[in-house]
């Protein structure tokens, strides 16, 4: 079996970590993914495509024939954090762990269903059957836990947002740290988090209708983790004439649904809009950062 890495998982390294640790691991990757399924005994039936963008996932058969999903990540993407929460979940609401560390970066979890995710649904239906699932992972964290912070994760996101900006964005980036930094300034809960929460993360299963994957957990509050949830379906928002309203909408009525602090929900919405705009634009994906931008400049 060829693991060969998903080109949206190739171009998402990149661009999340730098082109040079990307291509090192990449070029190891079919001996590390083949060594990780041979420690576990597992059958590879195929690798997942497109995929995840920070691991290649292979769908695979333990030895006792069962099906399982074997995730192969660098250790630059923190795996090691993605098991932690996945262990202190333990199943609620997300996709079970299946195996003890192995002393290496993969992970052994649940399968899903790749091809049926909460996108499938039509909106307002996705949007509760989120809204129900991700208040599962809200929990408190392990003591001892090693995940960042919300306010530590958006500093670090924040330092090339603080450089200068083309003139026509600076307001909307002015605007996003701004609320960036009042937020972090008063956190009102620490709670586990997704850390990237979205629908197209939300999988069909056999255990449970709707159970989470791809976890870049950290520890905050709750609004922090909507925030990207709001903007779900950016494209379809963007075209409707009623855009802009709709979005504000969205916003009140994830706030309301989950007894969130609305304006604390908006600005975070807004800085992570804005956040991921740029970073889409100076990657070359210049479509996604028109969309996340105006997106944002609506809120």
């Amino acid at each position: 079996m060829a693991f060969e890495p998903p080109e949206r998982l190739v171009r998402a390294l990149g661009e999340t970590y730098g082109d040079e640790p990307a291509e090192a691991w990449l070029g190891r990757l079919p001996e590390l993914a083949a060594q990780s399924a041979a420690r576990r005994g597992l059958t590879v039936d195929r690798v997942q495509a497109p995929g995840g963008r920070s691991s290649l996932v292979a769908l695979v058969r333990r030895p006792d024939g069962g099906p399982a999903a074997l995730k192969v990540a660098p250790s630059f993407a923190r795996p090691d954090l993605e098991r932690a929460a996945l262990a202190h979940w333990n199943g609620w609401g997300s996709a079970q762990l299946l195996d003890d560390d192995a002393g290496d970066d993969a992970l052994l979890v649940e399968r899903l269903h790749p091809e049926v995710s909460l996108r499938s649904l039509p909106e307002a239906k996705a949007l509760l059957e989120a809204a129900g699932t991700v208040r599962r992972l809200w929990v408190e964290p392990p003591g001892g836990h090693a995940f960042e912070t919300v306010a530590a994760r958006t500093e670090r996101q924040s330092v090339p947002m603080r450089a200068p900006q083309d003139p026509e964005l600076a307001p909307l980036v002015a605007a996003a740290l701004t609320a960036r930094d009042e937020l972090a300034a008063s956190t009102p809960e620490l709670l586990l988090l997704h850390g990237n929460f979205r629908q197209s993360k939300v999988l069909s299963g056999e255990r449970a209708p709707w159970l989470t994957v791809g976890p870049e957990p950290l520890v905050g509050e709750r609004a922090y983790d909507l925030a990207r949830l709001v903007r779900d379906r950016v494209e379809d928002l963007i075209a409707a004439p009623s855009g802009a309203s709709s979005a504000r909408r969205r916003v009140n009525k994830l706030a309301d649904s989950l007894d969130v602090d609305p304006a604390r929900l908006h600005g975070w919405t807004l800085f992570r809009a804005v956040e991921s705009g740029l970073r889409a634009r100076a990657a070359g994906r210049h479509q996604d950062a028109e969309l996340l931008l105006e997106f944002a400049g609506w809120l």
